[in-house]
């Protein structure tokens, strides 16, 4: 039977539930959106004791079905101060899936400064003080519960960055070789995790009954279907791109489209950026450890495998991963091209517990105000140290960069709703820049990965410069993308499904097995729009206006290199976003 887990962090009571009628289909992002909007008043403090924490598998976690091991985390978001829905690949998901737990809700507010974890068994759920863990880093705090609870045991823990409430503190989970290298990490909910006085989670599945599956033939019938699209697919295939270069794959690609941000969005393309690509990642992976080395999986099941690792000189492992994400907000975000330095300042956002997309956003904010230079690997390294210290320096700048543009009198700010830019220019990627500004989350190129079919040409070529039917494009992506979270399946699928239409037959079929249900494409539609439209009401509630759902001026004044290209969709358009 599945359940929901109740945490008062107020009076250290836990409360195991029922699952109510209405939420019996959810999972992933519907339901955590869908406890937030029934549970949490949108005007409440996100640091308060009304705000909730919310921890939910996906609907196909902890079956069989490939690459599904997705944990969505929902919260009242104290970057953006919206509704927000971050998630993540680990084994911590399919654990609590098997245990027949539908969702963990964190309620309440710490009492005082002693950090607890939470320990999950398949016989008893207790809150537990660890003294020793306050202000821990992620890597050791990781170590110190798998040496404790057992090497197999799923974690999810905060850095000291999210005992201090810095707004850019994600949620980490560790990965298959216990590396404390998975993050749930936009919009600051480490913060609220924090806030509750919650350390850590603990889940151990073992004597499990596992995930019931209502229609085990269907079932199996969905799972070869998107197997084989994934494995045949170029992107996802093994040994294809993402399995041999990683997410990094895109670093040339996205350059050479003229849709890379360069130094704080000051170009869309650099001479530098082969230096930091997913191709001179294997090649020099290839060099220090003196083999070919393919990536490997964040979580069980996953077969499309796109995590690297990252070796030192003398080939000891550095940090993994080097993901495309975190190399451009790090590196060419901040004028930096060397794998070495952005390994580093990954390490250390792994290690505090920050998000390395708000982190590298936040430096490249920091050089335009000069507190560093661009192109200052030493200097960044020291900034985020600052971060770590909690020093008045750095406490300004584990806000965000928002925060860190007013107190040093930035005018070229990338963010949306308070929330930074990820790696794609909206100025050369148009339809990436409406899903920038319409996501119920802030700038987040997850909510309507456009990008897929401007620039990769997955699902049919897109002109990126032309502003033409982009908002329907980001739309679309938008609706299918909540569905997805709301599945458990990683988006990555998206680009074999987008080409092989029987892939998504699959991903609705293993649906229909488990759930007992007879979903349709028609279905799925619908739920996407549900979704969306209970975060667009919540944040409504909390005060958002169709003025939000803008990107920064700057981009309408300036030119960017090397196409000359402004933001030139109109408000009116963007208004007509929400027009379903």
């Amino acid at each position: 039977m599945k359940k929901l887990i109740k945490i008062d962090m107020s009076t250290l009571s836990i409360k195991e539930e029922q699952v109510p009628e209405k939420y019996a289909f959810m999972g992933g992002r519907w339901l955590t959106s869908s406890i937030i909007f029934d549970e949490v008043n949108p005007l409440c403090h996100p640091l308060g004791k009304g705000n909730k924490i919310v921890f939910a598998p996906g609907i196909v976690t902890g079956t069989a079905a490939p690459t599904s091991a997705r944990i969505s985390v929902g919260a009242k978001s104290p970057l953006t101060g919206t509704i927000k829905e971050s998630n993540s690949g680990t084994k911590f998901s399919q654990k609590l899936a098997r245990l027949g737990i539908k969702a963990l809700v964190v309620e309440g507010a710490a009492r005082d400064e002693i950090p607890y974890v939470l320990v999950i068994k398949k016989d008893s759920i207790k809150l537990i003080p660890e003294k020793e863990l306050k202000m821990k880093g992620a890597y050791e705090t990781v170590n110190i519960l798998a040496d404790k609870y057992g090497e197999d045991v799923g974690i999810c823990c905060i850095g000291p960055a999210g005992e201090m409430k810095m707004a850019m503190a994600g949620i980490c989970f560790n990965d298959l070789r216990n590396r404390a290298s998975r993050y749930a990490g936009r919009g600051g909910l480490g913060a609220v995790m924090g806030s509750k006085g919650l350390k850590a989670i603990v889940v151990d599945d073992k004597g499990a009954s596992g995930v019931e599956i209502k229609d085990k033939a269907l079932f199996e019938q969905g799972r070869k279907k998107l197997i084989s699209a994934l494995q045949s697919h170029d992107i996802t295939k093994p040994k294809g791109l993402l399995n041999t270069y990683g997410t990094a794959v895109l670093v040339n690609v996205v350059n050479n489209a003229g849709a890379l941000p360069v130094k704080n969005f000051s170009s869309g393309r650099t001479d530098t950026a082969q230096n930091v690509s997913g191709e001179r990642i294997f090649e020099e992976t290839k060099k220090r450890t003196r083999k070919e080395t393919y990536n490997h999986a964040c979580s069980p099941g996953c077969i499309i495998q796109c995590s690297n690792t990252w070796y030192s000189k003398d080939g000891k492992e550095m940090v993994s991963c080097q993901e495309y994400e975190s190399i451009w907000a790090l590196g060419i975000n901040c004028g930096i091209d060397d794998l070495d330095i952005t390994g580093e300042l990954i390490r250390i956002c792994n290690e505090l517990g920050i998000d390395t997309i708000e982190a590298g956003v936040t430096l490249g904010v920091a050089m335009e105000a000069g507190i560093a230079d661009f192109g200052d690997g030493k200097k960044a390294i020291e900034l985020l140290k600052e971060i770590g210290k909690g020093s008045p320096l750095g406490r300004i700048l584990g806000q965000g960069a928002a925060f860190t543009g007013k107190a040093f009198g930035v005018l070229r700010v990338p963010v949306v709703k308070g929330q930074g830019m990820p790696a794609y220019e909206p100025r050369a990627a148009k339809g990436i820049g409406v899903t920038y500004a319409t996501s119920t989350m802030g700038a987040d190129h997850t909510s309507g990965y456009t990008i897929a079919t401007e620039i990769l040409s997955v699902g049919g070529k897109v002109d990126h410069l032309d502003p033409k039917g982009k908002v329907d494009l980001s739309k679309n992506f938008q609706i299918t993308t909540a569905f997805l979270d709301a599945t458990g399946y990683c988006l990555f699928i998206a680009f074999a499904v987008l080409d092989i239409p029987s892939g998504f037959e699959g991903v609705i079929e293993t649906c229909n097995a488990v759930l007992g249900t007879s979903w349709t494409d028609k279905d799925v539609n619908e739920i996407g729009k549900e979704i969306l439209k209970k975060e667009k009401e919540f944040n409504s509630s909390a005060g958002f206006t169709e003025a939000d759902d803008r990107l920064p001026e700057f981009m309408k004044e300036e030119k960017l290199p090397p196409h000359e290209s402004k933001w030139d969709i109109s408000d009116k358009e963007l208004n007509d976003f929400w027009n379903f």
